[in-house]
């Protein structure tokens, strides 16, 4: 037991010097995004555990600016795909050309090959446009032809969605929203905040430009520390019993969410929130997880992956007040 309370002194000592970068790397963002510190935060859990972010919110509300600033921050490769109706697969990923000189088809990648990918305003191309980034999500390689191409480590796939218009959009399939490791609502900035946004804007020195202050290389070696964070078995099981209940409401005194529950999370789910709680421990600088990582970064994680019934939606419940009603009823270590 004496070992491993050194032990984990040693790893909350080490990570507690190499996460510093963290502290950088928002400083930086700041300069360009006012307020926003949510959204920023859980943008860099996503980078941290290698998990893709799900950004919904009203237009105007820096969600392209974020995820541009992130990028320029790590000098990492960035793409952003605009999503209309009329995109196609191969706008996507690439296709293979015909060179007419060398008489064969020669491969021309998409804008996927790049470290960071902005899929904005996702929900606006059909389902066989969305189905193109799933292999590039999940396996981090694309085919083409009989060829497979792995992507370039750090890959982050972030994706807009504007949750107010619904004419010409697509909803995400299951499949695929699951695949997304935090979804986040962007909210309204504060009064104050708002004012500061107004003079940054209107003044042309307020404006600041984003430097490269890290490498892609500095965020591979921070990952594989978040996967070092300390996890005790009691964290983990209330983690396997948050995404239990939401599958078995009624082992968890909740019998009356049953019926308003049409499928529960997946094991995708729990992998998400160790990683994620891990990842929200390494930027609160310790070396271990506590229950208010877990608590903290869980709506996101588990948003998107509560199916409702049309009974929950007649009662006016959503996603959010069940994560809610589960994480008051699931004992606490």
């Amino acid at each position: 037991m004496e070992t491993n309370t050194i032990d984990i002194r040693e790893l909350n000592d080490r990570i507690n010097q190499k996460s510093a970068f963290i502290d950088l790397l928002t400083m930086e963002m700041n300069k360009s995004i006012v307020g926003q510190k949510y959204m920023i935060e859980r943008l860099l859990i996503g980078l941290l555990a290698q998990g893709h972010v799900l950004l919904e919110g009203v237009p105007g509300l820096a969600k392209t600016l974020a995820i541009k600033s992130l990028a320029t921050a790590i000098n990492g490769k960035f793409a952003r795909i605009q999503f209309t109706p009329d995109l196609l697969p191969a706008d996507i990923v690439g296709t293979m050309i015909y060179n007419q000189q060398q008489n064969q088809f020669q491969v021309k990648k998409g804008p996927i090959f790049a470290n960071f990918i902005l899929a904005d305003e996702i929900n606006r191309a059909p389902a066989k446009v969305q189905s193109a980034l799933l292999e590039a999500m999940q396996e981090k390689q694309i085919s083409l032809g009989d060829t497979t191409y792995k992507l370039e480590e750090p890959f982050l796939v972030l994706a807009t969605q504007n949750p107010i218009e619904q004419e010409g959009t697509y909803p995400l399939p299951e499949a695929q929203v699951d695949r997304f490791m935090l979804k986040i609502i962007v909210g309204y900035p504060l009064i104050e905040e708002e004012r500061m946004i107004i003079r940054q804007n209107i003044n042309p020195e307020g404006q600041t430009k984003i430097n490269p202050i890290i490498k892609p290389e500095d965020i591979l070696e921070a990952r594989n520390l978040v996967r070092e964070v300390y996890m005790d078995e009691k964290i983990e099981k209330y983690i396997l019993d948050i995404v239990f209940a939401t599958r078995q409401p009624e082992l968890y005194k909740l019998a009356k969410l049953k019926p308003l529950i049409s499928y529960g999370a997946s094991p995708r789910a729990s992998i998400n929130l160790a990683l994620a709680s891990k990842a929200y421990a390494f930027i609160k600088r310790r070396g271990y997880v506590i229950p208010e990582d877990v608590r903290a970064v869980c709506m996101d994680v588990m948003r998107h992956r509560v199916g409702l019934t049309y009974e929950a939606e007649a009662e006016n419940m959503n996603s959010e007040m069940i994560v809610n009603e589960i994480l008051n009823a699931v004992e606490v270590p």
